[in-house]
């Protein structure tokens, strides 16, 4: 019997200590951080996991929503979709869900004023997240966001699985023979736009796979395009610079909408040329020469475009079913581009390269006619730009600002309720759940 007791008298202790470990902040906090995990799944936050969820992973993007959002709903299997693959990449990014008009205080803490609101907190400081929101770029976003300025690679194998598993959506900078230090400005500016890494840790396989043959070497890739460029030197001031901004492009750029959106941050003049199908033997063999051209002309850019792949973009250089093709010109970007006298057809498939040769020969020394790009074609080159989703988008939008402003001439104030909803109702209860009623997100646009 003293046995027990002395049993029992033992045990007490133990439970007490439990039981003040389970009600205490530190050890409620450890339970729920043990529920949270990055396995995958798009997390489900209220008023007492919130914290813990931001504290506990490094790179959160949390999703502030209100079930009544349109937008909302469609925003969801987006996320749902990111989920597994963003937790598993090498800085894992957790994503999370907040019920923003349920859980209100927080909502306002975080100055949501409409749905949904996304926003990415790093080490638990929250920045606004403003990227795309489809599932593939989302995922490619965050996936370039969270990696390092500048990745320090220290063996030939990391080199290697530096750039597969940078992909093929930005070009590729790797400093050979570099410190970190001397390229780390150029990984903070062009943290959205390139890849950048250094290593000292490299053998002479490294060297021939990406044709260098010396150090330090600077050597930028575009996976893409299955191109790559080598500069040794200096590695400061304007000669970097340039290096990095020209390189931001392949050297011969396809028009698409989607490099034209690239070109807008390049200065450079844009050497175009015009051909019939970008896929042709003939139009491949002079995109070829093109390349050659641009590596000894980096002043300018040199794109291309098909008249099979893009017409409407190619009318707009008075290209038509009876102009002889293919037909090169430099553009100014603006509404103004320049034919070289005598050498705006490159006719001579033998002979492609004596003509572009004398083509910027003609260019630099200003033998040049100057030509107004069509209107007509110019408009609906723009139009392609824009989907009809952008144009009801905007016709929408201009409408609300007229109801807007007539509500706000009537000079009084307006009482919002929603759901048939009416002030008795919120009279009839507490003050803190009808003081509620003072905050109210909108419902925001995609």
């Amino acid at each position: 019997m003293a046995i027990i007791q002395s049993a029992a008298a033992t045990a007490v202790p133990w439970l007490l200590i439990l039981f003040l470990f389970s009600v205490s902040p530190i050890g409620f906090r450890s339970a729920v951080a043990h529920q949270l995990a990055a396995d995958g799944t798009v997390i489900e936050l209220n008023d007492s996991n919130f914290d813990t969820a931001i504290s506990t992973f490094d790179h959160v993007l949390v999703d502030f929503y209100a079930p009544w959002c349109g937008h909302c709903k469609k925003l969801s299997p987006v996320l749902d979709a990111a989920a597994p693959v963003l937790a598993k990449l090498n800085q894992p990014v957790v994503i999370a869900k907040l019920d923003a008009d349920k859980y209100r205080k927080l909502a306002s803490k975080h100055e949501i004023d409409g749905f949904p609101t996304l926003k990415l907190f790093v080490h638990g400081v929250p920045i606004e997240y403003t990227g795309p929101r489809k599932a593939e770029q989302l995922i490619r976003f965050l996936k370039k966001y969270v990696a390092p300025d500048v990745s320090v690679l220290k063996s030939d194998s990391a080199v290697y699985s530096f750039v597969d598993e940078a992909g093929k959506d930005f070009p590729i900078f790797i400093g050979f023979g570099l410190n970190e230090s001397s390229i780390s400005q150029y990984g903070l500016r062009y943290k959205k736009k390139s890849w950048f890494a250094v290593s000292n840790d490299f053998s002479e396989e490294v060297m021939v796979a990406y044709d260098f043959d010396k150090t330090p070497a600077f050597v930028a890739i575009h996976p893409s395009y299955d191109e790559h460029s080598v500069f040794y030197g200096p590695f400061e001031g304007e000669f970097l610079d340039d290096f990095i901004l020209q390189n931001q492009l392949p050297l011969v750029v396809p028009i698409k909408s989607e490099t034209l959106k690239l070109l807008n941050n390049d200065e450079r003049r844009i050497v175009l040329t015009v051909v019939g199908d970008e896929l042709e033997a003939q139009s491949l063999k002079l995109i070829k020469i093109l390349r050659s051209a641009a590596t000894a002309n980096r002043d300018l850019v040199f794109a291309y475009v098909g008249v099979k792949q893009w017409g409407d973009f190619a009318d707009t250089f008075d290209v038509n079913k009876n102009t002889r093709l293919p037909k090169i010109l430099v553009w100014d970007r603006n509404e103004e581009y320049h034919l070289v006298e005598g050498s705006e057809i490159l006719d001579d498939i033998e002979d492609l390269g004596s003509q572009l040769s004398r083509f910027l020969k003609g260019f630099r020394e200003g033998r040049t006619i100057k030509k107004g790009i069509s209107g007509p074609s110019f408009i609906g080159f723009i139009n392609s730009l824009v989907s009809i989703k952008t144009v009801y988008l905007i016709v929408f939008l201009v409408a609300v600002l007229i109801v807007l402003r007539k509500w706000a001439q009537q000079g009084d104030a307006v009482h919002y309720t929603r759901h048939g909803r009416s002030e008795d109702e919120d009279a009839s209860k507490p003050p803190e759940i009808a003081s509620q009623r003072d905050y109210r997100p909108t419902d925001k646009e995609d």
